[in-house]
């Protein structure tokens, strides 16, 4: 892309509703992007199939070893915002505007699987790390050995964006994109979640009931295009960006499976 296409320039929020915005991105709620999720692993996967998302409302979505956290969420009602529940493990995730996602369904025998859990998120952290960069972001994916010398929080242990995994890509110091992984007997789901600018992270420690210190703890962990750029960036040119580094890494990803 030319260097003018990857400025960072202002963003409106997206729109409500789940219509396309242009043909990288869709523009969802959380509960209908894990739909679509799980509909990918119903039936025996063939070719990859993509999609890149955004949100146009705040919505928290629970690991699968969070069925506790969001059936106290829900019943307490501590925030109108969507609670939905994922089956991939990992924290609490606070989608929203501020995030680009993206959902790759693979084969079960896919070449890109090969190694492995751990190694099959390398080459997507990987990925996401160069795109940033091409982007003037500092970003790298951060690899086991790396992971190891760093220490968790563990009062943020409940939080998707309070900890680190291997190949997560961080920028700063600090976690800029989350990977998720979830196999199936049909194919392997990968997820991924970049922030553009700062979440409002006391949304979601209203919604779990945490403690205000929580909020300033995920502050320093991560950090966001925005703030790396001192601009919000223009986020369908991300999301196109994106779209075609993984169809390019993906090699057999049939056009027809995007829908």
């Amino acid at each position: 892309m030319p260097a003018a296409a990857l400025a960072p320039t202002a963003v409106a929020h997206p729109p409500r509703g789940a219509a396309p915005a242009g043909t990288a991105l869709t523009v969802a709620r959380a509960s209908a992007e894990q739909a679509w999720n799980s509909r990918q692993l119903a039936a025996p996967i063939t070719v990859p199939r993509l999609r890149v998302w955004t949100y146009p409302a705040p919505g928290v979505v629970f690991g699968c070893a969070q069925a506790a956290l969001h059936g106290e969420a829900a019943r307490a009602a501590r925030t109108d915002c969507e609670l939905v529940q994922r089956r991939a493990g990992g924290g609490a995730v606070l989608t929203g505007p501020w995030m680009l996602s993206s959902s790759v369904v693979l084969p079960p025998d896919h070449r890109l699987l090969a190694g492995g859990t751990v190694a099959s998120y390398r080459w997507l952290g990987v990925l996401h790390a160069g795109l940033l960069r091409d982007l003037g972001i500092p970003a790298h994916a951060l690899a086991p050995d790396q992971l190891r010398a760093r220490p968790a929080d563990p009062a943020l242990a409940w939080a998707c964006f309070g900890g680190l995994s291997p190949w997560e890509v961080i920028a700063d110091g600090r976690k800029l994109v989350g990977l998720a992984q979830l196999r199936g007997r049909h194919g392997v789901l990968l997820t991924t979640g970049t922030l553009l600018w700062r979440p409002d992270w006391a949304l979601l420690c209203r919604a779990l009931d945490r403690p205000e210190t929580d909020v300033t703890r995920l502050d320093a962990a991560t950090t966001s295009c925005a703030e790396l750029l001192g601009a919000r960036i223009h986020i369908e040119t991300l999301a196109e960006g994106l779209r075609q580094m993984l169809a390019d890494v993906l090699g057999d990803f049939a056009a027809g499976a995007a829908a």
